[in-house]
């Protein structure tokens, strides 16, 4: 088929006869990079055609007479050296002509390197359902002619060797198994790539399909408000649906970003739970929030997982401060709400530096806080500025974004 493909590209000035013209050898032949070749085109005697009229074009341009050779009346030879690889991997045409440019016969040259070890084999199973596995070719990658990659795989103690048959995923070496696997039991896989010049096998790898699950991205991400804390949102979501049937421990994190950054900050210790709550953030900003889970633990699996994609980016603002209230008729109340408020600023820029996570025993933290806080707008006459408390937060218990 490849030789078919590439004498169809060649001139298409041909003698009309069903009698063999001319015959080029070496006929197709595959050569590594750099070596040389020598080719000879003989002409049948009934033509009466001689070889000092006759001329060879590679890839349609045409080669100087200093390479050629005399063989005989009908016999005209041409000795390439070095040869470059491929410039098409359907391969190089060689094409010997008649005076007023006729083809008299051509053959295609593969000129290449064998493939090297496929590295860097991955799989993954969206859902259990199936199976998906990529891979990266050898060294440099490029062969220059045509390379086949086949994705292998059997059962580890059982079972007859398959070949994965779907390469149309729209990535490059990726092929994808749909359907008729098997749960609880390790499968043996592997990629052989194979072309004119060689053959290469990766490593074998095994796994069981329940250690590579992923899922879809967390669905109905939604991003509120909390009152009018103008320093946090809430995030929830709802678990991955696909996976309602299964005995597993999803694990979830969340990445938010202010509306005019590209740089992400990211929630790592969120847990298991379908909500949380970030603090620390800034007033009256747009933010967008992006939730993935890591479905943990399916059936007893003891393997970390694997993230889904992140959901669709959910944006939802900040509140403003309220300003303070003007005409009031005490003027040391301003004072003292003024310092109270740069009082909170600090307290919360101290958390902000080292806070991260949905820590479940924050939430104390944060009562025991709102507690004082609502004491002391009620007594905000009585407070003076050395007798605002602060409370010292230990490091081990970091409040930056917890569960509500």
């Amino acid at each position: 088929m490849i030789s078919m493909l590439c004498l169809m590209l060649f001139v298409p000035r041909v003698f009309s006869s069903s009698t063999q013209v001319a015959v080029i050898f070496p006929q197709d032949p595959a050569l590594w990079m750099g070596s040389s070749l020598t080719a000879t085109c003989t002409v049948s005697p009934e033509r009466g055609l001689h070889a000092n009229t006759m001329y060879w074009t590679l890839n349609g341009k045409r080669l100087p007479s200093s390479t050629y050779g005399l063989l005989s009346t009908n016999g005209l030879s041409v000795t390439l050296h070095r040869l470059n690889g491929s410039q098409q991997q359907s391969g190089d045409n060689l094409v010997c002509h008649s005076r007023d440019g006729h083809v008299l016969a051509g053959s295609c040259l593969y000129v290449g390197m064998p493939p090297e070890k496929p590295v860097n084999l991955t799989c993954w199973s969206r859902n259990t359902k199936d199976l998906s596995c990529k891979w990266t070719p050898g060294g440099r990658g490029e062969t220059f002619i045509k390379t086949k990659y086949t994705l292998k795989y059997k059962l580890r103690w059982y079972g007859r060797e398959r070949e994965c048959e779907d390469y149309s995923t729209g990535q490059r070496y990726t092929c994808y198994i749909p359907r008729d696997l098997a749960l609880f039991t390790p499968y043996e896989i592997w990629v052989e790539a194979s072309n004119q010049l060689g053959t290469a096998t990766s490593d074998v790898i095994t796994l069981d399909i329940l250690d590579v699950v992923t899922t879809d991205p967390p669905d109905n991400v939604h991003v509120s408000r909390v009152g009018e804390l103008e320093d946090q949102l809430t995030v929830r979501w709802g678990s991955p649906p696909a996976l309602k049937d299964f005995l597993f421990q999803a694990k979830y994190q969340i990445r938010y970003r202010l509306e005019d950054s590209a740089e992400w900050k990211l929630v790592d210790d969120v847990g298991n739970q379908t909500s949380c709550r970030l603090a620390g953030l800034r007033e009256g900003t747009v933010y967008f929030v992006q939730v993935r889970c890591n479905p943990v633990g399916i059936y007893g699996s003891r393997k970390a997982g694997i993230w889904s994609d992140w959901s669709h980016p959910t944006a939802a603002s900040t509140p403003h401060s309220e300003p303070l209230q003007s005409g009031s008729c005490d003027p040391k109340s301003g004072e003292q709400n003024s310092t109270l408020r740069r009082e909170l600023k600090q307290f919360f820029g101290w958390v902000r530096k080292h806070a991260c996570g949905c820590s479940g025993m924050s939430i104390k933290l944060y009562d025991q806080w709102r507690v004082w806080l609502q004491k002391s707008h009620k007594t905000r006459n009585h407070v003076g500025k050395n007798n605002i408390p602060f409370i010292s937060v230990p490091a081990q218990h970091r409040l930056h974004s917890y569960a509500p």
